[in-house]
């Protein structure tokens, strides 16, 4: 039986701040709480969508969400086809450029439309997009930032839980002998059977990266995870032609295009795009299109509710990048078991709010 067709009614648009099980502390600085903003899409044929973004910086959050209730008027009583709504919206903010709260805020109203769509039809959003409810393999982030050797080493061990096979730590700190402290301590902390991954957030220079990349050549790790400006093809290219271990970018592409240069560019060996700064999921699948056809494995980068169905129809799907941050707000959050995140058979995403919750945390 055919979904019904279905047109936007209304936006509810919800900021709040999530306490965080563990505090990430990276070299851009420390994230204790999560501001949030939570997007109820509901049409006028009585189904409701829901996603949510996330802004690191709290201030981020008020314009945001003052954009998303503005959008409205662009789309309001139109049909819920979310391609068509991305085209639409993009193009009415082109002169802004593609970054920033703009597109995140277009992810936003994309990610809540497919979950309206999917919930019309009855079909998970992996099945939607043609894929398959399973397990997807993940790994731990939801720890690990710049706390020293002895304090990051005994996280380490928690982070094991779950039957995680894989974790990522953040580096970057004053020296170099300090990184390579840490990523012993860690190292030896959960054992050789666990794969690690690092994440520089940025903070070095390509020089500096080189140096210090070539330094953790010999410590195992699984990828080395923007190490310098994420925007720098060329210092990025310069870095994975030199190092062994792998080169991870893409938290930080705001358009397909973006992905299209890294990948001309020869920037990075893995790609991990963000659904919110990609501009949602209707981009994200774009680029999974473009992972398979330059044979490039993908990864996720947060969203792991959306992540997860993303994941499960890309071709070349590698790691969920797994937190825990919006578990809180939801009736029921994700499984994981084994290292693998549970893609739920439930119709959209599967996500439905704690409203108790969700009520005390309103910003």
């Amino acid at each position: 039986m055919a979904a019904p067709v279905l047109h936007i009614r209304s936006l509810d648009i919800r900021p709040v701040l999530v306490p965080l099980r563990r505090q990430v502390v990276t070299a851009s600085g420390q994230v204790d709480k999560a501001p949030m903003i939570l997007i109820d899409l509901q049409t006028k044929e009585g189904v409701t969508g829901v996603s949510y973004i996330f802004l690191p910086n709290r201030l981020a959050v008020k314009p945001a969400a003052e954009l998303l209730r503005n959008m409205l008027s662009l789309i309001e009583g139109a049909e819920l086809a979310p391609q068509a709504i991305e085209r639409h919206l993009q193009k009415k903010f082109l002169l802004l450029g593609g970054t920033g709260i703009t597109t995140a805020a277009i992810a936003g109203i994309d990610m809540a439309a497919w979950d309206a769509l999917g919930k019309a039809a009855g079909l998970s959003l992996a099945r939607l997009w043609g894929g398959e409810t399973k397990r997807v393999l993940a790994y731990n982030s939801t720890g690990l930032g710049l706390m020293g050797a002895k304090r990051t080493a005994r996280e380490a061990e928690d982070l094991l839980e779950f039957g995680f096979k894989h974790m990522k730590l953040r580096l970057g700190y004053p020296t170099l002998e300090e990184d390579l402290a840490v990523t012993r301590a860690v190292k030896k902390a959960i054992g050789p059977g666990i794969a690690l991954m690092c994440d520089f957030n940025q903070c070095l220079s390509t020089a500096e990266a080189l140096r210090r990349g070539n330094a953790l050549d010999g410590e195992g790790l699984y990828w080395i995870e923007e190490p310098t400006r994420a925007d720098d093809y060329a210092g990025n290219a310069a870095i994975a032609r030199e190092l062994k271990t792998l080169v991870q970018i893409g938290e930080n592409f705001w358009s397909t295009q973006d992905m299209q240069k890294a990948l001309d560019a020869n920037a990075c060996d893995l790609a991990m795009p963000d659904p919110m700064k990609i501009g949602g999921a209707t981009a994200w699948l774009r680029c999974a299109a473009l992972a398979e056809a330059r044979g490039v494995p993908i990864s996720s980068h947060l969203f792991p509710e959306f992540s997860a169905h993303l994941l499960a129809t890309a071709p070349t799907a590698h790691f969920l990048e797994f937190v825990d941050w919006a578990n809180p707000l939801l009736q029921q959050p994700f499984a994981v078991k084994d290292g693998h995140m549970i893609v739920p058979d439930r119709p959209g995403s599967g996500m439905v709010w704690n409203e108790a919750v969700v009520k005390k945390l309103l910003i």
